[in-house]
């Protein structure tokens, strides 16, 4: 009995599980073998270099591609099953920046169902309520950002992924940036799943990082998984990580 509540607690403890992925486009192979678990509650980036398969390995997860073999469990469910816990923010979101719709009415016709308690928390907390009543087309990329988290947080997923969620905002952005995800996470206890190439910021940021590159080089906490010789190898080149407090 007590072997058993022990497994469960495993079971429960963990967000994602992923065993033996590989993921193959045209034959060309882009994930090979791969396998980590991410605990529920955790902060973990995936990083890697141009090419070495990262938003493949984020699309596995969310079920936007499928495995040549192995699996990937979600919440104890495959990706499909479980969609409606989970938020995605995408690297790139492409809309005509001359249609004439502002920010509450993109999030209003994302989530209809949403109360508005819960709708007006979301934008004051992660600072979009000021925002509220401008045009989309006329948001710089880190308003931009803001927004597309808060359309991905309103029905309180479980899981938060992003793709290169700080592409296109200056150093100062950035760090804003990341103390935006912390504070999510900090707040609801959300697990974040993030693809970044931020390595400075993901030293201290991170509970857990990733090191792709088409094969799985590392995966652990930042401090001690990434060392020069795990760099170097995934990079091919000297790359030193900086904490950022």
């Amino acid at each position: 009995m007590a072997r058993v509540k022990i497994e469960s607690f495993f079971m429960s403890s963990t967000a994602i599980d992923v065993k033996n992925l590989s993921v193959a486009y045209n034959n060309d192979k882009v994930l090979e073998d791969i396998s980590f678990s991410i605990p529920k509650g955790s902060i973990a980036v995936i990083i890697g270099p141009n090419g070495s398969g990262k938003t493949t390995l984020l699309k596995a997860m969310l079920g936007f591609v499928s495995p040549q073999s192995g699996s990937v469990s979600v919440l104890g469910g495959t990706p499909s099953k479980v969609v409606g816990k989970v938020g995605y923010v995408p690297q790139r979101f492409d809309f005509d920046k001359t249609f004439p719709i502002t920010v509450a009415e993109l999030l209003r016709f994302s989530y209809p169902m949403c109360s508005e308690e819960k709708f007006n928390e979301y934008l004051t907390h992660l600072e979009v309520k000021r925002m509220e009543h401008a045009l989309i087309g006329t948001l710089s990329g880190g308003q931009l950002q803001r927004v597309l988290i808060v359309r991905a947080m309103l029905h309180e997923p479980e899981i938060l992924y992003l793709d290169e969620p700080a592409s296109g905002i200056d150093i100062g952005g950035e760090k804003n940036f990341f103390q935006l995800i912390s504070h999510i996470h900090k707040k609801h206890g959300t697990t974040i799943v993030m693809v970044s190439h931020e390595i400075d910021f993901v030293y201290s940021f991170a509970d857990q990082v990733i090191c792709v590159n088409r094969q799985l080089l590392c995966s652990g906490a930042p401090p001690h998984t990434l060392t020069p010789q795990i760099l170097r190898k995934l990079y091919g080149k000297d790359i030193t990580a900086y904490p950022h407090h």
